[in-house]
């Protein structure tokens, strides 16, 4: 079997996923509601952007009622030039009615529209779990905190434009 990287004569051009080389501004929008969990995320999401040379200053962390207003908080976020990029952080738990299905379904919609209204990442850091226990799973250190990988999509993408510019304008 081909290599596809390998395929042909001329260097195909690869973007690979890397943090960006340029100082960037990152907004955390966090839900308060199912806070619990909530605050895992954002710790998580902290750790992952400090580790990767994010200072504090350039973190904007902003809290909103629940989950159904982050697209807005970051629709005025990305509007106001305040930040590169913004992740959003919550937690949507299956309940007995129909509530859940709205609530993430159009938390997910809002915030993929903004994301391609401003032409800058957004990330969907928010959990639609089917119970607590797997919430908490998943914004806990034992499976992996959600909250870092989200900060590292972030990192990811912003890195992912810089290569980009790069690629389309040698000389940046």
């Amino acid at each position: 079997m081909l290599n596809p990287v390998a395929a042909s004569d001329k260097p195909m051009k690869e973007i690979q996923p890397l943090t960006p080389a340029n100082p960037v501004k990152i907004a955390l929008v966090a839900s308060c509601f199912n806070r619990f969990v909530t605050d895992q995320l954002l710790t998580g999401a902290r750790d992952a952007l400090q580790r990767h040379g994010i200072e504090d200053e350039d973190i904007m962390l902003t809290w909103v009622p629940g989950a159904f207003e982050l697209p807005l908080a970051a629709d005025r976020i990305l509007s106001s030039g305040l930040a590169d990029a913004v992740i959003a952080l919550g937690a949507v738990i299956r309940g007995g009615t129909a509530h859940f299905e709205y609530v993430a379904g159009e938390c997910a919609r809002g915030l993929s529209q903004v994301g391609l209204k401003y032409g800058r990442p957004v990330i969907f850091g928010v959990l639609t779990t089917d119970t607590v226990e797997q919430a908490l799973e998943r914004a806990g250190t034992d499976e992996g905190n959600k909250g870092f990988d989200c900060a590292m999509a972030a990192l990811n993408m912003l890195g992912f434009e810089e290569q980009l510019a790069a690629i389309g304008n040698p000389a940046q």
